[in-house]
């Protein structure tokens, strides 16, 4: 195969096995000159080669994986709409009630161990944040309240 230089106009021969499929960087032997070459040619019938093969195998695929639409077993079916496209119908995450209480306590565990952290090193983090032993008392007096709500509830 036959290179030019993009900068000084000189040509090459080099040998097409030297020059990969997604291209290599190039050095003029005359001017110095570094640039990227990629081989179009060899590109553009690889890539065709590629294209037919794999019309070959989705045509393939296509033929195997047909299924009645009108049946409603499963909703994760795969579904033949057109000869070539394949749509997986896929309901998506349900969202119930074990997942939400349970999202609801690890919310309420990492809160209370937010607050156990903050007490146990209070006297080291009182100098980074000085209001913090205000805003624990408080937090603990709301706690507090709370608690007694819930119980006047209960009652």
């Amino acid at each position: 195969m036959i290179i030019s230089c993009p900068s000084c106009k000189k040509s090459f021969q080099i040998d097409e096995n030297l020059i990969p499929v997604e291209g290599r960087n190039l050095q003029c032997g005359s001017c110095s000159h570094v640039w990227f070459f990629k081989n179009e040619t060899s590109n553009l019938e690889l890539k065709k080669e590629i294209f037919l093969n794999n019309e070959i195998e989705s045509d393939k695929k296509v033929e195997k994986n047909k299924i009645d639409i009108r049946k409603k077993d499963s909703p994760n079916k795969i579904i033949n709409n057109t000869d070539k496209a394949l749509i997986k119908y896929d309901e998506g995450p349900k969202v119930t009630l074990t997942n939400l209480l349970g999202y609801i306590v690890v919310s309420i565990l990492s809160f209370i161990a937010l607050i156990i952290l903050l007490d146990t090193f209070q006297t080291q983090l009182s100098s980074t944040f000085p209001n913090l032993e205000l805003f624990l008392y408080n937090l603990y007096e709301i706690l507090k309240d709370m608690s007694l709500f819930i119980k006047d509830l209960i009652k």
